[in-house]
């Protein structure tokens, strides 16, 4: 029953979840200007997530549990339903069409690579960095 309880009634707050990622939490437009500049500096990976959706939310768990790049990038969290005014200004700022779960690489201010649902990978992301 664990199994079940942690799929479908899991902490929808991925600070509250066992996570050896320093999240940072995405919930205002001017950050997106951070993030370019640091991206000048490191790359900046945004994990999109949709709490209500399970694949989203397993997709979530496989990339913390594969992610070891925390020296080497700086990761974003972005509550898509709740802040769905970033998420739409990420997908335009970025060219980069809108997906849920989705993790988008940025470098020197732009996109440089994407992923969606399944093919979500930690390891695939530390072969982009």
């Amino acid at each position: 029953m664990s199994f079940f309880t942690n799929i479908f009634n899991g902490s929808e707050n991925q600070n509250d979840s066992k996570t050896k990622i320093n999240w940072v939490d995405l919930t205002d437009l001017g950050q997106l200007n951070e993030i370019i500049a640091l991206s000048n500096e490191k790359p900046v990976a945004i994990f999109k997530h949709s709490t209500r959706c399970s694949v989203s939310r397993m997709a979530l768990k496989q990339f913390e549990n594969e992610f070891d790049l925390q020296d080497k990038v700086t990761v974003y969290f972005l509550d898509l339903i709740a802040y769905r005014d970033v998420s739409n200004e990420i997908a335009s700022r970025f060219g980069v069409q809108h997906q849920s779960p989705q993790l988008i690489l940025i470098k020197d201010g732009k996109a440089f690579y994407n992923a969606s649902h399944s093919d979500i990978d930690a390891v695939d992301l530390k072969d982009k960095v």
